[in-house]
């Protein structure tokens, strides 16, 4: 019986909390490969590590319990469970795909699930009617991030799971900007969820780790034969650290947010800044939407220069915010798109959509406000040709 209502107190006390035997208040680390049975057919409920094993397992039925789906399973990386999801189909299935998706999901799909006769297409999802055009009878699912990486776009998850359900298709949503504290695509309709965990459920920068929550008993089921017989496995340390992690989620994404909202307010009053994207500013593309959907806009940005404003020397100029791959971490990262996170996309396929050469998308970290704004200005400053 749950002795707790809200999500803050489900992040630290759910899934299974603590260690009965000896009442340590932490999920123990069971750094083991293989378990005693106790006769032929006989086991305690573990057999071998990468079928199940008790620290990951505390974490998937924390991240099941988050999402309020039927099952979790832990993955070695984002990119590992994307793969073990994209595995539930088969040669001849067709993928739809946001517009503008993360270039790690776009690559896998264009270089490796093509090999097997795997078809994907590229659609605008926050346009149902287009949306609907591209619905061959070949497709088997939606493959959507809202908001979306790295234009932050917003599409509405309950009618595209509706639309994916009249056709029989699947909805698998990443949710890894928003996480289960901000929004819960399966409450909306959608079948699978999934997160680089490596980002703000990890929060620190310092493991890498993907996740995944199903909607059925079903799904459940295939994906966790998948999930066995491929190997992706989380570790049981990397899934310890994880769980530590996610207990303080609700206070990271309160201040990451707090101070997102003071960056974003910043740029959009600076001359310099000739575009702002985020999906909590009242003239963004999905605004009302995202208010229905999720609690607020979370802790990303993108922005544009104006002309006149060299982007090189504006990354250089960063005193404070480091230029690197990832984002969620307690600490601010920028990065191009163009040149890093969505490089494996065709330029002509990344400008129709608008992730132009001089996108910056801004991960806000949770250092003081002040000092985050404080180094962006001297940056676009110094920017200036």
């Amino acid at each position: 019986m749950k002795n707790y209502e809200f999500i803050e107190s489900a992040l630290i006390h759910g899934g299974i909390y603590g260690d009965e035997r000896t009442g340590a208040v932490n999920t123990p680390v069971y750094q083991t490969s293989t378990y005693m049975q106790d006769g032929l057919g006989k086991n305690r409920g573990y057999e071998y590590s990468r079928t199940g094993n008790p620290t990951r397992e505390a974490l998937e039925l924390l991240i099941a319990e988050l999402e309020n789906g039927d099952a979790g399973f832990a993955f070695a990386s984002g990119m590992a469970a994307i793969t073990a999801v994209l595995s539930l189909f088969k040669s001849g299935d067709r993928i739809v795909i946001s517009s503008n998706v993360y270039g790690g999901t776009f690559r896998v799909l264009d270089k490796v699930f093509q090999n097997f006769g795997f078809h994907y297409t590229i659609a605008d999802t926050t346009d149902l009617e287009a949306l609907s055009k591209v619905l061959t009878p070949d497709v088997k699912a939606f493959l959507i991030e809202s908001p979306a990486n790295p234009l932050l776009t917003v599409t509405d998850i309950k009618a595209v799971a509706e639309l994916a359900r009249s056709k029989g298709a699947l909805l698998v949503v990443d949710n890894t900007f928003s996480t289960p504290y901000i929004q819960r695509p399966l409450e909306l309709g959608a079948d699978i969820v999934l997160h680089s965990a490596t980002k703000y459920l990890g929060g620190h920068s310092d493991l890498i780790a993907g996740l995944v929550v199903v909607r059925s008993k079903e799904l459940g089921e295939r994906l966790h034969f998948i999930q066995n017989a491929t190997g992706g496995i989380l570790q049981p340390f990397d899934s310890f650290l994880l769980i530590r992690s996610i207990k303080t989620l609700s206070v990271r994404m309160d201040r990451h947010v707090e101070n997102t909202l003071e960056i974003v307010k910043l740029l959009k009053g600076n001359d310099a800044i000739k575009t702002v994207y985020y999906p909590g500013l009242p003239d963004a593309q999905g605004y009302d939407i995202n208010q229905k959907q999720a609690k607020n806009g979370g802790a990303m940005i993108s922005f544009e220069l104006q002309d006149g404003y060299d982007i090189r020397k504006f990354f250089e100029s960063l005193k404070l915010i480091a230029l690197a791959e990832s984002l969620g971490g307690v600490e601010s990262l920028v990065c191009h798109p163009a040149t890093m996170t969505h490089a494996s996309i065709p330029k002509e396929i990344r400008e129709k959509v608008g992730i132009t050469d001089g996108l910056i998308r801004l991960s806000v970290g949770i250092e003081h406000g002040k000092d985050i704004a404080k180094d962006l200005e001297q940056a676009i400053r110094e920017a200036k040709l």
